[in-house]
């Protein structure tokens, strides 16, 4: 198993991830948004799984920021839009493994979904 984890090198929350991962023995593969971007397929594959409400990072700046029009009245294709707009809109860190996901750190759900020696 190798875990492909999306996300945006410099986030805080990216790096308790990846230190994670490497003290229990993960391995992985990092895809930075911020230099590789996404793809809209990609994008709406997450949504489709996950959905658009839980890959949409809410909290952070970037949507803070937003006229409170573009904020309205979401819906998948909209909120989509706003991620490739902007990939720091994206939760992260995002972990696909085994066609599952993991969106965002959680130590506890880590444990249990990846394991690994501690």
């Amino acid at each position: 198993m190798i875990a492909a984890v999306y996300g945006i090198k410099n986030c805080d929350t990216m790096k308790k991830a990846f230190a994670w991962f490497d003290g229990h023995g993960i391995p992985y593969e990092f895809h930075d948004y911020k230099k590789l971007g996404v793809s809209r397929a990609k994008l709406t594959a997450w949504c489709r799984i996950a959905g658009w409400e839980t890959v949409l990072n809410r909290k952070g700046p970037s949507f803070r920021k937003l006229p409170d029009a573009d904020k309205a009245d979401l819906t998948q294709a909209k909120a989509v839009a706003l991620m490739l707009s902007n990939f720091s809109m994206i939760k992260r860190p995002i972990v696909e493994v085994d066609g599952t996901l993991e969106i965002g750190f959680a130590p506890d759900r880590y444990a249990v979904r990846f394991g690994g020696a501690k």
